[in-house]
């Protein structure tokens, strides 16, 4: 199968600041956010967006490592942060590709047992073959491909690129 580049690094590196920008102008009024990843690249991508909000805000940033069984969603989602620790602040879940939602839902449903003063999600690609109703707040590029094709999403140092196959 052929490997078509659907975002280069440079690309990338411009949706990043732009959602850091649209994360500082919804949560302006806060003091602190927190950015939840699903790991590996939603986590990567979190870090990296953590680290442009630190450039241009004021915002106290703090990174939590949301681990999840993609197989089995169903099963206990743990976090690195503990529930009090995002307890009544702004949350953002974020993950690297929004396919079928099973992910991003279950991740959702475990931060509801929490109160936040907000919740939004973030997400690089946006697949738009949604299985829940779940949307991405903050998306870098919506992609409307069929259901045999993939979405890869490298997100390594300088090197960062997302291709369909």
């Amino acid at each position: 199968m052929s490997k078509n580049i659907i975002l280069t690094h440079q690309e990338i590196q411009h949706k990043i600041k732009r959602i850091a920008y649209q994360i500082y102008e919804t949560f302006i009024d806060s003091e602190e956010v927190v950015l939840a990843g699903i790991a590996s690249n939603g986590y990567i991508f979190a870090e990296k967006i953590a680290k442009e909000l630190q450039v241009i805000s004021s915002l106290k940033v703090s990174l939590c490592e949301v681990h999840i069984d993609k197989q089995n969603p169903k099963e206990a989602v743990k976090t690195s942060l503990t529930k009090e620790e995002y307890s009544n602040k702004g949350l953002i879940l974020v993950d690297d590709v929004l396919n079928s939602g099973t992910t991003l839902i279950y991740a959702v449903r475990h931060f509801l047992d929490v109160p936040l003063t907000k919740f939004k999600t973030a997400v690089l690609v946006d697949r738009n073959h949604k299985k829940y109703p779940v949307k991405a707040d903050f998306k870098g590029i919506s992609l409307s491909t069929s259901l045999l094709e993939h979405v890869h999403v490298i997100l390594d140092g300088d090197d960062n690129s997302a291709y369909l196959n």
